[in-house]
């Protein structure tokens, strides 16, 4: 029996996450992720969908920063008033 195996059947009683949902969870991060996605192979560590969802998260993550400067920029040459002015500011906003 493996450390892990056995740390999970002597703890507490909150549920566990099984191997076969593990694999399922990181089967379709697998899917979600452009760069593994739309690989042939099929075949990828799961290590490796973790560590390529970690870096798509941080990348989505910098661009909507970049978008949301981009925006407040363009909402200081325009009339703050106007009806454009209002659709940028809902989309920084949210």
């Amino acid at each position: 029996m493996s450390g892990r195996r056995s740390r999970q059947s002597s703890g507490s009683t909150t549920s566990r996450i099984s191997d076969d949902q593990i694999i399922s969870l990181v089967s379709r991060l697998q899917q979600l992720l452009p760069e593994i996605g739309t690989r042939r192979s099929g075949k990828v560590s799961a290590s490796k969908v973790l560590q390529e969802t970690c870096n798509y998260i941080k990348n989505l993550n910098r661009e909507v920063d970049d978008l949301s400067d981009r925006l407040s920029q363009l909402l200081e040459t325009i009339d703050a008033d106007s009806a454009e002015a209002a659709i940028i500011r809902s989309l920084i906003t949210g």
